[in-house]
């Protein structure tokens, strides 16, 4: 899970416990990547290591990298036997290429999406394979929309500070194409996702959304925005006790011929 804004600060032990879904709902794309025994695979906004350790089982050697220092420290105590590295996926370089490129929940907090995608280029074999899941367009739409709104009533300008890159499928398989890949499968279907626990939302706004609020330093204010929000979200995002989130999410396989 790379981050790009804010200094990069998150928060990894919360997003273990709280936000654990991150890595769980990764499972699909460790499915559709398929990794094989004996290839070398690089896991591309890795979070805490939670699916590069899941690709490590598939028998392949695998170097997870994000751009968080204590997102890879925490995949190191976790994980000691694999490799990880800070790095900004947008720029990243490699001495030894790869066989194929992974990303879950990453690429869209690197708004850079040309270079990034000839950074993921340059990081494969002839041949290999990027798989990939993020935030397309629509992603977290209601709550977007709400954050903007209570901004603006509490007199902040809301432009400017939205973090994402949520394209659209023929948008972002047309950006493949035109790096050289070719894109083999492309998916963009909506995934309603719970949040953990009463305060689900809270927490989803204390992890993800720092962007907005980067010059609210009073906490009187922040938490009055925080609740107004979550009053607004709640009669969409609310439902049978358990709050949800409104993902949207691209799923990508693509091969560089």
């Amino acid at each position: 899970m790379e981050r790009m804004a804010s200094g990069n600060l998150w928060n990894s032990e919360a997003y273990d416990s709280k936000l654990d879904f991150v890595s769980k709902l990764g499972g699909g794309v460790v499915e559709l990547l398929a990794p094989k025994a004996g290839e070398r695979i690089l896991d591309f906004g890795c979070g805490t290591g939670d699916l590069t350790v899941a690709l490590a089982e598939a028998g392949a050697t695998v170097v997870g990298v994000d751009l968080s220092e204590d997102m890879i420290k925490r995949a190191r105590s976790k994980f000691p036997q694999l490799e990880f590295q800070v790095a900004n996926g947008v720029n990243y370089r490699s001495d030894e290429p790869f066989d194929a490129v992974f990303s879950n929940a990453a690429l869209h907090w690197m708004p850079q999406a040309e270079q990034t995608a000839h950074s993921i280029w340059l990081a494969l074999k002839p041949g290999g394979r990027f798989a990939a899941e993020f935030g397309g367009s629509g992603n977290v739409d209601t709550i977007t929309t709400a954050i903007e709104h209570v901004l603006e009533k509490y007199g902040h300008d809301p432009a400017g500070r939205n973090p994402w890159y949520f394209p659209k499928l023929g948008e972002y398989a047309s950006l493949l194409e035109q790096t050289g890949f070719r894109v083999s499968f492309a998916w963009h279907f909506n995934r309603p996702t719970p949040l953990k626990g009463s305060s689900g939302m809270r927490d989803w706004l204390d992890m993800f959304s720092d962007d907005f609020f980067f010059d609210i330093n009073a906490l009187e204010e922040k938490e009055a925005i925080y609740q107004e929000i979550i009053t607004m979200v709640k009669p969409d995002l609310y439902r049978n006790d358990e709050w949800f989130a409104d993902y949207k999410r691209l799923r990508i396989l693509a091969v560089k011929p």
